[in-house]
């Protein structure tokens, strides 16, 4: 157990969700919720009033994004831990938030256990992700190692980063809001992709990312 006190603020913008879970997390052992909040712009100025070890936070905030607000804070208080808890187990929200920079990200319905086991993680510095989804991020994982050698290897980390969701069957508005950029900088992107690949159109390099297995799901288990 860890031995320190935790101090946690949710984030969440179903009241009854946030309510339930700061009461589950105060039952826990040296666990305190010192603040709760239920949009992006609330998170962030909760957050860095509080500055606790870790944030429970939902991805679909109904006023903004939780991947946006986990790089914002990220961005003042590097320290925190992220612990994303939501109703999302898909490929692209656990690309999102890891991208984002979240150590750890559960599907709503995890066990009081399970969720205590993630919180006293994160708050160590570790990584913890729920078992509906660690298979995949290991795939995402496996991808971005691809994506580094080779004649990938003139890619920049953002490059490598629009490479993968390209390949996944996203557009450009699509990327632009998971990366948190504009359409026009995501185009740029592409362009210097195209031109360091040596392919001309979009086609051609969806087929040789995915051939390297790039953008290319596993299956689990």
């Amino acid at each position: 157990m860890t031995a320190e006190r935790i101090e946690v603020v949710v984030v969440d913008d179903h009241p009854v969700f946030r309510i339930g879970m700061s009461a589950l997390l105060d039952e826990m052992e040296q666990v305190h919720v010192v603040g709760q909040a239920a949009s992006q712009a609330e998170a962030v100025e909760v957050v860095l009033e509080h500055r606790p070890q870790v944030v429970v936070m939902d991805l679909d905030l109904g006023g903004g994004s939780g991947a946006e607000a986990t790089r914002e804070i990220l961005r003042h208080a590097p320290d925190t831990g992220i612990l994303v808890v939501t109703m999302f187990g898909d490929d692209d929200a656990l690309f999102g938030a890891i991208k984002a920079g979240a150590r750890g990200y559960l599907v709503k319905g995890a066990g009081p256990d399970e969720v205590e086991r993630a919180v006293r993680a994160v708050a160590e510095g570790s990584v913890m992700l729920g078992p509906q989804v660690a298979g995949r991020a290991v795939a995402f994982l496996t991808g971005a190692r691809s994506a580094r050698g080779g004649e990938f290897a003139e890619l920049t980390e953002r490059e490598r980063d629009v490479l993968e969701l390209l390949a996944r069957g996203h557009d450009n508005t699509t990327i632009a809001r998971m990366l948190v950029l504009t359409p026009k900088t995501v185009r740029n992107y592409v362009y210097a992709i195209f031109t360091k690949l040596d392919v001309n159109d979009r086609s051609a390099l969806v087929v040789k990312a995915r051939e390297a297995g790039i953008g290319v799901s596993r299956p689990e288990g």
